[in-house]
């Protein structure tokens, strides 16, 4: 599954492609718009390639519509993505808001639509393996919530989705993307540990150059 898949547009093979070589994706999650948007110029200041929102931000389509504004102006690519979207309503909104990518934490069939006609990739989350597989098969994976498997329950599931691409994510830190990266995810979701670090700038070379693949 490493290989294109037929039932991927371009757009979203290179926004996959994108992910993987930005390594770590910050996850984030803050209590107001200020505080997120203010965590968006950070983290893209401090060098990230990919940033996730999430709907659970309070305001989280102003804090989208500043950060696909702070994306256009930036001179080195970045890739602001909509996470934690469960249904149609909000998948419509954060594609009208021109975010690169959704992510749901589990299977959200009625996102699928929308992404699909926007030739925008739908990272579609999952914890078991059917949950897994059935995502991945559809172009890309996230295994939510990984802390509880670990990196041992992702070498698992590759071992029978041989090339499957998945992102771990949820309850990993800095120290771990290493391990991640080593048991075979294609990038890393990492939230607070990375973006409550006192300098996220060294926090987040740390993560990008933790593990080889």
């Amino acid at each position: 599954m490493n290989s294109p898949s037929p039932d991927l547009t371009d757009r979203q093979e290179k926004t996959i492609a994108a992910l993987a070589a930005a390594t770590v994706v910050p996850v984030l999650r803050a209590d107001n718009i200020g505080s997120a948007i203010a965590l968006v110029n950070r983290l893209v200041r401090a060098g990230a390639k990919a940033v996730e929102l999430t709907t659970t931000i309070p305001g989280w389509t102003e804090v989208l519509a500043a950060a696909t504004e702070l994306r256009d102006r930036t001179s080195d690519r970045v890739l602001i993505g909509m996470g934690t979207v469960l249904n149609a309503t909000d998948a419509d909104r954060a594609l009208e808001l021109d975010a690169d990518f959704l992510v749901s934490p589990f299977p959200a069939p009625t996102v699928r639509g929308p992404a699909d006609d926007a030739d925008v990739l739908f990272v579609e989350g999952g914890s078991t393996p059917a949950e897994v597989a059935a995502a991945a098969k559809r172009g890309m994976a996230k295994l939510f919530p990984a802390h509880l498997g670990g990196p041992a329950y992702l070498t698992t599931l590759l071992s029978v989705l041989p090339g499957a691409r998945i992102i771990p994510t949820g309850g990993i830190n800095v120290g771990d993307v290493g391990s991640w990266l080593r048991a075979g995810a294609l990038a890393v979701g990492v939230g607070r540990d990375l973006y409550n670090a006192e300098d996220i700038t060294v926090a987040l070379a740390q993560a990008t150059r933790s593990g080889t693949r």
